[in-house]
């Protein structure tokens, strides 16, 4: 049974910011959350659930970029969640690097 032609997106400019924010943004916010994660719980365990863990957040990721209507929000949500991430990373990495110095 067909899609109702209605919910589609009719614009190509749409559709390719859905799919890129779902294959890259998916990716880039996923990464960005384990190495998040790695920098502050035990490395050695992070790793490993991350190769389980990093699938399944990617997926969920992605179908969650084509249920928005608007690819350019989606983007700007990842893209700010994906630099969140990576802020708390330097953190901790300045932290611990003062921390040690002393």
């Amino acid at each position: 049974m067909p899609a109702n032609p209605k919910h589609l997106t009719k614009a190509i400019h749409q559709r390719m910011a859905k799919i890129t924010a779902a294959i890259l943004g998916g990716y880039l916010l996923t990464t960005a959350v384990h190495l998040a994660l790695a920098t502050w719980l035990d490395k050695g365990t992070v790793l490993i659930t991350s190769t389980y863990t990093g699938f399944i957040l990617w997926v969920a990721l992605m179908i969650i970029a084509f249920l928005g209507r608007n690819g350019w929000k989606t983007w700007g949500i990842y893209l700010l969640l994906t630099g969140f991430f990576s802020i708390l990373v330097y953190v901790n990495k300045i932290y611990f690097t003062v921390e040690t110095a002393l």
